[in-house]
């Protein structure tokens, strides 16, 4: 069990004391050079649709983005090393579709479902019994009963709330359901580590769309967060999210990564299916697919984000729902600064989690004072995670910029390489950017004592939240 690293033992200790033991016990990050990126020796491997490319070939799109591209040494210095951490291949062929918020995303998930032949496999960390959630299972049944075999992985925690009988349903109509790491130790099918929370969100139909990105199974995102009639939740705030449609030979990898968890969690026998279809090439966008879990010994999003803005030499624009940044972190964002990085934060005004929201704040002084530009999004509940950086690399995934993304969750992301879909994800930041409010260091050091305690307080809890 790692909730909890040493026993807490009821005696006069200072609180300070005994947390610093405690976490000093527990999982800690990589140390991640400065100077990694410039490390990499090996080669970009590269593939298609129909297997994987020669050195000239690989080379050729990486000139190619390279011609389109601003001025950057991103693809030198980073993808190199990029590789080494992550071993996935980076693809080409693929195609992208940038989906912001709940209703768009949804929709594009319903209409793929609906056309589902063989299978349908999701994972997700939320899937709620309300109006979007029913929407969800009754399609999903009528799929199952016309011979497309259904999978899903529900994360324990996340789906708490949710009634049993709501998955019992799916049960009954012979949809495959597996808990991820069971709340309760005695249903547990491997070593009970009930800190480790499947925060992935995936759906892949037929092993040849796949969506990815932020976005739970709920109604709090059945509105748009720039609408004015849009449906939200009962304070009237709307959910801001980001996920991605991709088809192509990403998708395999995508499926690699579901099926393995299926397997680590020890799940039925699945149904045979289709899982990996001949490949095609639907697009021409490249695109590498980044899982991390805390069974491997570092996460591969935290290393290679790290190391992507090392390699920063223009801009690093990061948007993010949770950000509670480890010590490297800030190190790094605090250097590109330095070295004349145009960096910018897009963060939450509100929140639903006040202990993350609270434990960033506390590093707002400390990230001002270095140059970064910190803006906080007005009107919505933001959610979305995602990167871009020096307008050519970008990131959209479930990954947090906090200790429970980068140590104790799995974790999902997809880069994007290019100036055409960075030029996207570009366009989405400014869009965001001009419905938030710039923090300056004036301002901040004349916030009220109050909000003070709050930020130590939840620094104090920050690597659990």
């Amino acid at each position: 069990m790692r909730i909890a690293c040493v026993r807490w033992r009821w005696v006069a200790t200072p609180i300070w004391l005994l947390l610093t033991v405690w976490l000093a016990g527990c999982s800690s990050l990589p140390t991640i050079h400065p100077d990694l990126a410039r490390q990499g020796t090996a080669k970009v491997r590269m593939e298609g649709a129909r297997g994987v490319l020669s050195a000239s070939q690989s080379r050729a799109i990486i000139d190619r983005l390279k011609a389109k591209s601003p001025e950057t040494s991103i693809f030198e210095r980073h993808l190199a090393i990029e590789e080494e951490i992550v071993g996935s291949p980076l693809t080409t062929g693929n195609k992208v579709v940038l989906l912001q918020d709940g209703p768009s995303t949804y929709s594009a998930m319903f209409a793929a479902i609906t056309a589902a032949k063989d299978h349908v496999n999701l994972e997700t960390y939320i899937l709620e019994d309300d109006e979007v959630g029913q929407r969800f299972a009754q399609l999903l049944i009528a799929k199952q009963r016309q011979g497309v075999q259904v999978n899903i992985i529900r994360d324990s925690v996340g789906t708490l709330g949710t009634p049993l009988a709501f998955f019992q349903n799916l049960i009954d109509n012979g949809i495959n359901v597996l808990e991820f790491n069971p709340v309760n130790p005695l249903t547990a099918r491997k070593a009970w580590a009930l800190n480790q929370r499947d925060h992935r969100k995936l759906l892949i139909v037929d092993g040849s769309i796949a969506f990815l990105g932020g976005i739970n199974i709920s109604s709090v995102y059945s509105g748009g967060s720039f609408s004015q009639s849009s449906r939200a939740r009962p304070d009237g705030l709307a959910w801001r999210d980001t996920d991605l449609q991709l088809e192509g030979p990403v998708v395999a990898e995508l499926q690699k990564l579901f099926l393995s968890t299926w397997e680590k969690q020890k799940g039925a026998a699945l149904v045979p299916s289709t899982f990996f279809p001949p490949l095609k090439s639907p697009g021409n966008q490249v695109v590498r697919a980044i899982g991390s879990t805390p069974d491997e010994a570092f996460s591969q999003i935290y290393a290679t984000l790290m190391s992507a803005i090392a390699s920063s030499e223009t801009s690093v624009y990061l948007t993010n729902a949770y950000f509670a940044p480890d010590p490297q972190l800030l190190a790094a964002l605090q250097a590109a600064a330095a070295r004349g990085v145009d960096v910018k934060l897009i963060l939450p005004s509100q929140t639903d989690s006040w202990l993350v929201f609270h434990a960033g704040r506390a590093y707002y002084a400390q990230l001002l004072a270095a140059g970064v530009k910190i803006y906080e999004r007005r009107g919505v509940i933001l959610h979305s995670k995602t990167a871009l950086i020096d307008g050519v690399w970008a990131t959209v995934g479930s990954t947090n910029l906090d200790w429970r993304s980068f140590l104790h969750n799995d974790e999902l992301n997809a880069v994007v390489l290019g100036a055409d879909f960075g030029a996207q994800v570009q366009a989405m930041f400014d869009k965001d950017l001009a419905a938030s409010e710039m923090i300056t260091l004036e301002m901040w050091q004349r916030r009220p004592l109050d909000l003070r305690i709050k930020e130590a307080f939840g620094r104090i809890w920050e690597y659990w939240l």
